[in-house]
């Protein structure tokens, strides 16, 4: 069940780095010159975090 827990989180992660990698964006009013590199730092972040609290409630 773990592994279902861990893509829901991850597909959840991804559409929530689009959205705030688009909101950056338009807050800049321009595209960035280097988005698939911000898009990754924002997905890789918010993973790790995300996934460490998930691991340690569904350990306990």
């Amino acid at each position: 069940m773990e592994v279902v827990y861990f893509t829901i989180t991850a597909a959840l992660l991804y559409f929530a780095a689009d959205r705030l990698l688009d909101a950056m964006e338009r807050r800049a009013g321009r595209r960035f010159e280097q988005r698939s590199l911000i898009f990754f730092a924002l997905l890789l972040g918010m993973a790790i975090v995300s996934f460490a609290v998930l691991r340690r409630l569904l350990d306990s």
